[in-house]
């Protein structure tokens, strides 16, 4: 059959259109622990890890997981979701961080969903940071394991003003900090915490400057330094408000704050079995009237000032 030249122009059309449809990113990928990553990450022939698939997903997209299985580690340079949901969705990252979140300025609405997962640094050599975020607007974590780590569980560094959302979470056994919230030069930090547990780590929470946060119904409990601690080191200082929470057997300091402008509100909540209940070097630690402090090796001093009235 002669091919002519319109015709030749048409078949050339039709195979570019069917590489770029065979290349295209999807909206929802899938991974499997007996999935391959030069698959498509379709549900029918999914990849096998997470770093497989985030090139094949397009930004705003979600990654799930089929099945129970270690999807390794993932940097995350654009707005995306990763979720194990009905499943065991594991990342093992001993020696490494779990999950690094450093989406460059330029996109609107660099989010990123981290949900129903497990990060464990389990090793021969530990794990660094769970989850670390350099660069994005915001960080949500829900329903997310985090272990055994050398360094912080969650580390949220921020670069402008971006917030952190961490929701019925369990964070365990970093030799540093449950998390650590530590803006670097022209970024702020909004945080929630809810609903979550924060224990055997070193400080439960730590609160730099340039950052406000609010920690609500949650156990920060058992770390071998403090619970909460609220700086003004080097900056504006932490604003921290503790509610409906219990602040428990800590080997340092329940509550905490140092530097001339850090301020630790509580309410509602209680402070036992501490090495020392609270201790304020910073500009407010004051209480709600409301709340239990007793049973520490030392309370610290009683009772704590009443906040000021703007604060009720």
């Amino acid at each position: 059959m002669r091919v002519t030249g319109w015709s030749r122009s048409i078949l050339i059309l039709a195979l570019l259109l069917m590489a770029t449809s065979m290349f295209a990113q999807a909206t929802r990928t899938w991974v499997s622990g007996v999935g391959d990553d030069v698959n498509p990450c379709s549900r029918t022939a999914p990849c096998k890890t997470y770093a497989g698939a985030i090139s094949k997903t397009a930004s705003g997209g979600i990654i799930d997981a089929l099945d129970p299985g270690g999807y390794g580690t993932l940097t995350i340079t654009k707005p995306i979701t990763v979720e194990g949901t009905g499943t065991l969705a594991s990342t093992l990252n001993s020696s490494v961080n779990g999950f690094v979140i450093n989406i460059a300025a330029g996109p609107t609405n660099r989010h990123v969903v981290l949900r129903n997962l497990s990060v464990d640094g389990a090793g021969t050599t530990l794990g660094v940071d769970g989850v670390r975020f350099v660069s994005g607007d915001s960080l949500i974590l829900e329903n997310v394991d985090i272990k055994t780590q050398s360094s912080d569980g969650i580390e949220f560094l921020p670069n402008s003003l971006a917030r952190l959302v961490v929701n019925n979470c369990r964070i365990s056994n970093a030799s540093g900090n449950g998390i650590l919230i530590k803006p670097v030069v022209g970024g702020t930090a909004r945080v929630s915490i809810h609903n979550s547990t924060i224990a055997k780590n070193g400080t439960g929470v730590r609160a730099e400057p340039d950052s406000n946060v609010s920690i609500v119904r949650s156990s920060i409990v058992n770390n071998t330094v403090d619970g909460v601690f609220a700086t003004a080191a080097g900056g504006a200082g932490a604003t921290v408000l503790v509610e409906d929470s219990e602040i428990s057997h800590n080997a340092g300091i329940g509550l905490r704050t140092s530097g001339g402008t850090a301020v630790l509100r509580v309410a509602n909540s209680l402070i036992s079995g501490n090495g020392t209940g609270t201790s304020n070097a910073g500009l407010e630690l004051c209480s709600f009237g409301n709340n239990r402090i007793s049973g520490n090796s030392n309370n610290g001093p009683l009772p704590l000032p009443a906040c000021n009235p703007g604060n009720n």
